[in-house]
């Protein structure tokens, strides 16, 4: 079973370079992040020719989150309770005895902007569902772009952005508190010395001077991730593919 997340930065744009993903890689499971549409505005019947039934929580021109699976889904969550405010950030789902979030944090802006704050309050919400809601001794994946960098391995220059935003001792907090209650980093545990990232700048030619940042990952209780075989960022498809234009992060996906 393969399960995936990404960040396409904008469903419309980017439909067809996903279908050519999709029948590529063959996951089973697939959250999807920053859609920039509303419900109306979703290609479900798209995904339907391609064999996944789907389920999106849609918003117009920003945000906006879907899952993609090859099995029903029945739908468990649409928004994080309390932070409607901050948009379509969270859907989940039950596939079979899996359960499957997929997220997307608010950027935060600066750590000095009011912005941040919110930012974290949005992951303080996260937090108490996943407590209230869910038992980390049951399968379940949290998946999503983070907009963290959890630790100075996932930066391409900790030693300038540290306490800038993605960066900050708050965020990261946050992140470990979520590993405290039961959420594995899929990818650190199979690769824990590996510097790769998963976003990169369009300026400036970030991509090619693997200038990026992980910010984008696979969390999983134990029952997911003692399961897990292979976790890999998936480059390739941060670069063009028959003229179609990438989006600025990769997909990651594991094999269970």
């Amino acid at each position: 079973m393969r399960i995936a997340t990404w960040n396409i930065n904008g469903i419309r744009a980017r439909l067809d370079f996903v279908v050519h993903w999709l029948r590529a890689r063959q996951p089973d499971q697939v959250g999807l992040q920053e859609l920039k549409v509303d419900q109306e505005g979703f290609p479900f019947e798209v995904f339907e020719k391609e064999g996944y039934q789907a389920l999106a929580h849609g918003q117009k021109a920003w945000n906006g989150v879907a899952i993609l699976s090859r099995q029903p889904l029945r739908e468990e969550q649409l928004g994080l309770p309390g932070h409607e405010a901050e948009g379509a950030r969270l859907v989940s789902a039950q596939a079979g005895s899996l359960s499957f979030m997929t997220i997307y944090v608010p950027n935060g802006k600066a750590a000095h902007h009011p912005d941040f704050e919110q930012k974290l309050d949005w992951l303080d919400g996260l937090q108490r569902l996943v407590e209230d809601h869910y038992d980390p001794a049951r399968p379940l994946v949290v998946c999503g772009d983070f907009n963290i960098c959890p630790a100075p391995l996932d930066s391409w220059n900790e030693e300038l952005l540290h306490g800038t935003i993605f960066h900050t001792d708050q965020e990261r907090r946050r992140f470990q508190t979520l590993a405290g209650w039961g959420l594995r980093d899929v990818f650190r545990e199979q690769r824990p010395d590996q510097q790769a990232f998963s976003w990169w700048d369009y300026r400036a030619g970030a991509f090619h001077k693997n200038q990026g940042l992980r910010i984008d990952f696979l969390l999983a209780t134990r029952p997911v991730a003692t399961r897990v075989r292979n976790v890999e960022i998936d480059r390739e498809y941060r670069k063009k593919k028959d003229g179609l234009i990438a989006s600025d992060h990769a997909p990651v996906w594991a094999d269970l």
